[in-house]
């Protein structure tokens, strides 16, 4: 890892287009890490390559804007510093936000991971990282699948309010669109209780067939549902697992665990 001494010492000369104060007041907050929680003086100088001169008066500096407490003896940041971290978040869209935990997930997966929004009837892909492609029709960002089809689709709709499900399901044909499609309101409302109780959905060909994936929820705050993520699988993969359920599971885990990490950096931007 490379540390505070390290960046100051690889810093630019200072120069009318360079502060060089403010990239030390920096480098002694980044001079904090899991290692290194709280220090004394001579521990924040000696990592920064700082005198211990200067390095009191930045540590004074940050105490006296709350964002560094001491005890007389030693010095630790305090949560203010997390403000730092959240002015960048504010400044994020939610694709952007979302498109880092995605490719964290498709590495570790090898498949492809999504995210989309509802549009109307339809969902709309807002973020996707590709690995291969596994469907006759490729997906881009902007590519619209109707939502009750798909695994992302039917998060969403079981997040809707009764009246705005109730809406949807008027303005909306439901038919299958392969014979492993279910075909009628009851089916989809039944499929959707199951959503809605365990925090995910599968949806195992009935998009196209040799299509699974599965989806979670992106929440801003507690209970709004904003977006969904999901996992693309080759049905031939899946059925060639060992053990499908189990298989398919963790996957469902790595994908809850994915929605929850962008929910949390959404619900953190404010």
């Amino acid at each position: 890892m490379t540390d505070a001494r390290q960046e100051v010492l690889a810093a630019p000369q200072a120069s009318d287009q360079y502060v060089q104060s403010l990239a030390r007041g920096l480098a002694v907050i980044r001079a904090f890490d899991t290692e290194h929680p709280v220090m004394t003086l001579t521990e924040v100088a000696a990592r920064t390559n700082l005198t211990r001169a200067t390095a009191r008066r930045f540590l004074h500096t940050l105490v006296e804007l709350g964002y560094v407490r001491t005890d007389g003896k030693t010095f630790a940041l305090t949560a203010m510093v997390l403000q730092l971290g959240y002015a960048y978040l504010s400044g994020l869209s939610l694709p952007q936000l979302a498109m880092p935990h995605l490719e964290e997930l498709s590495l570790k997966l090898g498949e492809s991971t999504s995210a989309a929004v509802l549009d109307g009837t339809d969902i709309a892909y807002i973020a996707r990282v590709t690995t291969r492609r596994i469907m006759n029709v490729g997906i881009t960002v902007g590519t619209r699948f109707p939502a009750y089809a798909t695994s992302m689709g039917r998060v969403l709709l079981a997040a809707l309010p009764p009246a705005a499900l109730k809406a949807y399901l008027a303005a909306t044909e439901i038919k299958p669109l392969t014979p492993r499609g279910l075909g009628s309101v009851p089916e989809l409302l039944a499929v959707l209780e199951t959503v809605r109780a365990q925090g995910w959905c599968l949806v195992d060909q009935e998009l196209e067939l040799g299509l699974m994936s599965v989806a979670a929820p992106v929440y801003d705050g507690p209970t709004k549902v904003v977006a969904a993520v999901n996992v693309s699988l080759q049905a031939q993969s899946v059925a060639a697992q060992p053990d499908r359920d189990a298989y398919l599971a963790s996957v469902a885990e790595e994908i809850v665990a994915t929605a929850r990490l962008i929910s949390a950096d959404l619900t953190a931007r404010g």
